[in-house]
Order: C-alpha cells, then sequence, then structure tokens
C-alpha cells in the first residue's frame, strides 16, 4: 500500500524516455502490459504515447530548424512535378512565363517543383500530405 501524504504532481515525461519507452514496448518478444507497470505507468499512456509516435506528432529533432539559401533558377515550363532522384528532369504541362515557382527539396532526393499562382493552402497541404 502507498500513502501519499503531500500534493500529488503528475510526471513531466521527456521526448526521449517517451520514445525509448514505446520503443522497448514495440521489440519483439516485449508485453506491452509488463513494459507500462516496469515504467510506472498505465497502459493507456503507453498507447497515446505510441499513437502519436506513428502519426509523428512524438519524434526526436535532430537538429534545430534553420534558413538555407535561395537560388534564383531560370524560369521551367512545369506546372506542378514531384519528383524522386531517378526522374528529376522529369516536365509536365507548360504554364505561361511570370507567375512564380517554388522548389523544395526533401531528405531522401525528393523533389517538389510548384509553378503558378497557387493558394498558399494547396502549397501547405501538399508539403504536409509528404511529410
Amino acid at each position: 500500500m502507498e500513502i501519499i501524504t503531500g500534493i500529488e504532481r503528475r510526471r513531466r515525461w521527456r521526448d526521449e524516455d517517451k520514445l525509448r519507452i514505446v520503443a522497448e514496448a514495440e521489440a519483439p518478444g516485449a508485453v506491452f502490459a509488463e513494459v507500462a507497470r516496469r515504467h510506472d505507468i498505465s497502459r493507456g499512456q503507453l498507447w497515446n504515447w505510441r499513437r502519436l509516435v506513428r502519426a509523428g506528432e512524438l519524434s526526436l529533432v535532430s537538429a534545430p530548424a534553420q534558413f538555407l539559401p535561395v537560388h534564383m533558377a531560370p524560369e521551367l515550363s512545369a506546372v506542378a512535378m514531384i519528383a524522386g532522384p531517378e526522374d528529376t528532369d522529369r516536365a509536365s504541362v507548360a504554364a505561361p512565363h511570370n507567375q512564380g515557382r517554388i522548389e523544395v527539396r526533401l531528405a531522401g532526393g525528393t523533389r517538389v517543383v510548384i509553378e503558378g499562382m497557387v493558394a498558399p493552402a494547396v502549397v501547405t497541404a501538399t508539403l504536409k500530405a509528404l511529410g
């Protein structure tokens, strides 16, 4: 039996600890309830952390956000193109010149090119979908 005599306070878990515990629970042969019990947390809390990790809402940021250089390049004739490392020169439908261009290069070599007048919400949704 545990008797709490003072004010009960919530524990604050660092993201590193949460990720370590989730990884331990997902290891081959691990029993989810035993991992939760060993770390003195509820199974529901562990399931919540696991859901957050899978949704990408709980992760370690390896490096702080930083500004990258912007390069002005001559206009191309692609409206919108998503290309992998193997087909970076492929172009799509022709678009009128002087309407703007956004090019984003993601880790792994994927490149997103958006040309023309595009609503900011479309650009945001496209980049979020790519993760």
